[in-house]
């Protein structure tokens, strides 16, 4: 099955950025996608408010994703991870920011995509870096 991003006139709705993450996240170079080969990508239009108050935002527009799983080392050596893991990305911040910037939106939730999986995992930011210029 093939997917089309679709074009945008209007803000993309929730179900055409789970459509630009699929693509982007089959995209992501294998180096980085083994890490998460089993997430699940759920789009919201803001962070929770847990969220907000643990990761002390100070608007709602300060987050484009968060990675939310098990460590590494539940996955290792068989063992059972006790939740599922889940990138969540952040329809209304990215939007903001995409309009903002004028990049382009399939790269720009690549990007937040890779930098929430490298996060999690323990990556450098200079390792994603490269990861990005790679692919």
């Amino acid at each position: 099955m093939s997917r089309v991003i679709p074009h945008h006139s209007t803000p993309p709705s929730p179900a055409d950025l789970e459509t630009i993450a699929a693509a982007a996240f089959a995209d992501i170079p294998e180096e980085l996608r083994r890490y998460a080969a089993d997430v699940i990508i759920r789009v919201e239009d803001f962070p929770d408010d847990d969220v907000e108050q643990d990761m002390e935002l100070d608007s709602p527009f300060d987050l484009l994703g968060l990675y939310r799983g098990s460590a590494m080392d539940s996955h290792a050596f068989g063992g059972v991870p006790p939740s599922v893991d889940m990138i969540f990305l952040y329809r209304r911040p990215i939007l903001d920011y995409w309009c903002e910037t004028g990049e382009d939106l399939s790269s720009l939730v690549r990007h937040v995509l890779i930098h929430e999986i490298g996060h999690h995992f323990g990556l450098s930011d200079e390792d994603m870096e490269r990861i990005e210029d790679e692919a």
